[in-house]
């Protein structure tokens, strides 16, 4: 997690993707400090102990993943005693540190009192985040991820505010509103102005593609914690020279070819109780559909039509080609 006065790498939750096999495989390589889980919802009534245990499956292993990585369950939801009450029950299955989700821009979440639909409410955010702080033990971190605003990026400035004054331990900011959704531009330079005059860690989070773009948003936002989630995927290397950039020490090298690295997934997931080959299959379409449209993965045209994971394997070993970004 955070922790005052070192760097960190973080790997971003994205709903549908980052699972608990996938979480495992990216943090076998070494480079990310801790990753958030995909959030768990919250709605009309609060959440028990083992909705979180089936979730994130990493709470049965001291909040870790297989291969070590420290895992912080994320809660999306809008009403303050079903949040708390939910982060109880979270903590009480094993979590050893809570986000609040203010930043998901789906419409379905957005239209159910969740997300981003609360940035337009900063005394709601205050609320939720001080419900939630208030629950859970003193030693567990509560931190809260927000956009820059719904659509004018200067509603960030109290919104921050108003969850630092909620009790958030710390912010991760992604540099966009929820109008733009995943659309350009990154507004960096106004995280870095929230960072600046905080008080708490701020995490910067959004475009960093690749080792420039990481050095940019390093010197426009003045910030020393970072997320990535697309690009941790579609460049796989990329998380190591972020890492050996702030001194992050790491201790495996990421596979150098497609084929290694999907076998490496497909390894990993096999030890999940009900993680099929086709459920496997589907995540690697998802990771490889990014690699296409974000990275340089050549193959996915072929890739895509693959029913099993032999078929998969057969065609991407045909091309054998590397993984980009490697070290």
């Amino acid at each position: 997690m955070i922790t005052h006065g070192l760097p960190a790498l973080a790997l971003a939750p994205m709903d549908g993707i980052t699972d608990a096999p996938m979480r495992e495989y990216l943090g076998h390589w070494g480079a990310f400090c801790y990753a958030v889980s995909e959030f768990v919802r919250v709605s009309i009534h609060p959440l028990p102990a083992k909705v979180f245990e089936r979730e994130v499956p990493e709470l049965k292993n001291q909040g870790r993943t297989g291969s070590g990585l420290p895992v912080q369950v994320q809660i999306l939801g809008g009403d303050p005693e079903n949040m708390a009450r939910s982060a109880v029950a979270a903590v009480r299955a094993g979590a050893r540190s809570i986000d609040i989700n203010f930043g998901c821009p789906a419409p379905t979440v957005n239209r159910n009192d969740g997300g981003a639909s609360l940035l337009r409410f900063p005394c709601r955010i205050r609320e939720v985040v001080a419900s939630v702080r208030s629950a859970v033990p003193q030693e567990i971190p509560v931190s809260a991820k927000l956009r820059l605003g719904w659509e004018d990026i200067d509603d960030i400035d109290e919104n921050a505010a108003m969850a630092i004054e909620g009790g958030a331990n710390w912010l991760t900011l992604h540099a966009r509103t929820r109008v733009q959704g995943y659309q350009p531009p990154v507004y960096w330079p106004k995280v870095g102005e929230i960072r600046a005059r905080s008080g708490v860690p701020v995490v910067a989070n959004g475009d960093i593609w690749n080792l420039e773009d990481f050095l940019r948003c390093q010197e426009e936002t003045g910030c020393q914690h970072f997320m990535i989630g697309r690009s941790a995927l579609a460049n796989p290397g990329l998380s190591h020279q972020i890492a050996a950039e702030l001194g992050i020490p790491t201790h495996n090298q990421p596979p150098q070819t497609w084929p290694e690295a999907f076998q490496a997934f497909i390894a990993i997931s096999q030890k999940y109780e009900g993680y099929s080959p086709i459920r496997a299959l589907h995540r690697l379409k998802q990771w490889s559909s990014l690699a296409h449209r974000f990275g340089e993965f050549p193959h996915f045209d072929q890739f895509k039509r693959a029913e099993s994971l032999e078929d998969a394997m057969k065609m991407v070993r045909m091309g054998n080609s590397c993984v980009p970004s490697t070290p």
